[in-house]
């Protein structure tokens, strides 16, 4: 008796939790809102609605009686959803308003289809480019049009300088643009929306207008399949679902079905027997392996550490002192104070026995080859110059590399070339003797030693500052040394940093690599002195703006004088010896720039006496274009 209530009582429990889901299912399958015009039915459902309907991973809101989906943390506007063909047409708000008399711009940059993990890749969506060109380009894939409605977008001008254009970037890449020209932005539109001829301005804005589109045939129809662990593919238009690891055997095995196809399953049965009988063989091996392994490593390391001491104790005319790494890490109060970190070290304030505060840089273990550490060593402990870093001490102990260097209190330029909260504003006459010291510490490393030293990576983070604002050259890392006889050297890879590294270590044709690639460095850091901003701004208030060196030669080519705010007639007579002196400094051609100890002599001199050099190339993208990787834009849907 007690057995049946049981057995009753059971039964009811599973009718009931069966009706439950039905009902649920029932309540899904039933559920409908709206939104506008845009009726909202299973698989969606609005935030609002009841947990029961739809599915929460097609989610829309309705805002302003305006239905709106959310795709990659970015909120489109829905135009269509066609439940028949399993689809839903969305648009970017900011291409609701276009008009025939300008292009508007989308309110978001994206290079691939808006989309999300519900949604597959089966829609006709072609991307529509928004370029801007500095000289007409013939070519009936470039449509000519007016740019408006541009949302935080300074980057275009509607200049006689600039001319617009969309183009339709299927197949397309950057490397593609005509020349001068450049990508602004990309929309997406449906191909269905593009009404014929895509060649003219009208049909492109139809397509604009029209959205683009998402589909979700495949997790609507496959939804059941995936949830039995089935295999579900595409057949004809539609989607089969297979359980062949099951149906073939009969056998309900806990395994993936790729494993189960076509016999594997034997095979590994046979697997596991074969390796049974093999496993002492394969363990003894494995152990012989990695010792192996461990030598190797060992002996390499060994030998790449004695290297580095044979190399220290052959430079017998180095003055620099060698401490032990335990004097290191007293020296810093293990490592309390950080100061920065750089491409090859983490810098820590330390304090010597004798009193004065040093600057300690420990060398990163990736450096494993050691070469950062000797060109540092190398250079810096020949030099002595009041406009360069001096070298105190380094450590070398198996791994453990560190250099020891006089403390800079007042930091690097950068800092004050472009102010930051609670930073002192130097003067322009502060700047101008700092732009000098400079020029001074790189004229001697060209042309004050034994041996020519070229830096390579002069920029203002390279620049420190003692207590009285004194420059000091640091970061040897990237440093050559060379004979002082070579005008032409030889480097096997372009070295420095983008927007100070010059031409000629991208562009062979135009020079070899000498002294004058430290002297365009300098130039360019000279330029962002005088103008206390980066030569580079894509958010100028004009095109012409956007390179500043360029803006600047035309400002003096046409007879202008370059208005700084708050200045003296003194401090704008200095500013444009600085910038006549950078410009000369940034020429193309190596051969055109002038050595340091010239420009330390118009820096010296009269700026009456300045003439102005011919005009720098027109920017950076003409520069870094072949060595910036190609972006491709998707069009595989």
């Amino acid at each position: 008796m007690m057995l049946a209530r049981r057995w009753l009582l059971i039964a009811t429990v599973l009718l009931v939790v069966i009706c439950t889901n039905i009902a649920k299912a029932q309540n899904t399958t039933r559920c409908s809102s709206s939104c506008g015009d845009i009726h909202i039915s299973f698989p969606f459902r609005l935030r609002v609605d009841p947990q029961n309907c739809g599915d929460s991973r097609f989610q829309l809101d309705c805002q302003n009686n305006r239905t709106v989906i959310s795709l990659e943390s970015k909120k489109y506007n829905v135009l269509e959803i066609n439940y028949d063909n399993f689809y839903i047409r969305a648009i970017d708000p900011g291409l609701m308003n276009q008009t025939t008399n300008c292009t508007i711009f989308p309110n978001y940059f994206t290079t691939d289809v808006p989309s999300t993990s519900p949604f597959d890749y089966f829609a006709p969506n072609i991307p529509i480019i928004y370029v801007n060109c500095l000289a007409t380009v013939n070519s009936s894939r470039y449509v000519k049009t007016t740019f408006c409605g541009s949302k935080n977008k300074t980057l275009v001008s509607n200049s006689s300088q600039s001319h617009s254009y969309v183009a339709i970037g299927e197949d397309m890449s950057i490397s593609d643009l005509a020349e001068s020209c450049s990508m602004e932005i990309v929309a997406w539109a449906s191909g269905r929306g593009l009404s014929g001829d895509n060649t003219t301005l009208s049909s492109i804005q139809d397509a604009l207008r029209y959205g683009f589109e998402l589909s979700w045939k495949r997790t609507f129809l496959c939804r059941e399949c995936e949830a039995s662990q089935g295999n579900c593919f595409a057949d004809g238009d539609g989607y089969s679902c297979s359980h062949r690891c099951y149906d073939d055997t009969g056998m309900d095995l806990p395994l993936p079905c790729s494993i189960h196809y076509y016999g594997v399953l034997t095979i590994l049965y046979g697997g596991i027997v074969l390796i049974s009988l093999l496993s002492f063989r394969f363990f003894c091996g494995f152990i012989f392996l990695i010792a192996l392994i461990v030598y190797k490593w060992r002996r390499r390391h060994i030998s790449m550490y004695q290297s580095i001491e044979d190399f220290l104790q052959t430079q017998s005319n180095l003055v620099p002192i060698k401490y032990s790494f335990s004097e290191i890490k007293k020296m810093t109060n293990k490592f309390k104070e950080k100061l920065g970190e750089g491409a090859y070290g983490t810098v820590f304030k330390g304090k010597l026995r004798s009193g004065p505060f040093v600057a300690v840089k420990i060398m990163h273990k990736s450096m494993t080859s050691g070469q950062e550490f000797i060109s540092e060593v190398s250079t810096i402990g020949r030099i002595h110059h009041v406009n360069v870093v001096q070298l105190i001490g380094f450590c070398v102990e198996g791994s453990k590399r560190a250099l020891v260097y006089d403390f800079m209190p007042n930091g690097s330029l950068d800092k004050y070339i472009f102010p930051q909260e609670g930073i002192v504003s130097l003067s322009y006459k502060q700047m101008f003797d700092i732009s000098l010291g400079v020029a001074r510490g790189i004229d001697y490393l060209h042309r004050g030693c034994d041996m020519q030293i070229l830096h390579f990576d002069i920029k203002p983070h390279n620049i420190l500052l003692d207590e009285n604002f004194n420059p000091r050259i640091s970061d040897f890392g990237l440093a050559k040394l060379y004979p002082t006889d070579d005008s032409i050297v030889t480097l096997t890879a372009a070295r420095g940093t983008m927007g100070y590294m010059a031409p000629e270590l991208f562009y062979k044709n135009i020079g070899g690599v000498s002294y004058k690639a430290d002297v365009y460095s300098y130039g360019m850091l000279l330029m962002e002195m005088a103008g206390r901003r980066k030569n580079m701004n894509p958010f100028a208030d004009h095109l012409s703006q956007i390179y500043f060196p360029t803006w600047v030669y035309d400002q003096f080519n046409s007879g202008n004088d370059v208005q700084i705010p708050d200045t003296t007639d003194e401090e704008r007579i200095i500013i444009k010896k600085m910038m006549i002196a950078a410009l000369r400094c940034i020429q193309m051609r190596p051969v055109d720039r002038p050595a340091m100890n010239k420009v330390v002599e118009m820096l010296e001199g009269d700026v009456q006496l300045l003439q102005m050099p011919p005009k720098p190339f027109v920017a950076p993208r003409e520069i870094a274009g072949d060595v910036i990787e190609t972006i491709t834009i998707s069009s595989e849907i």
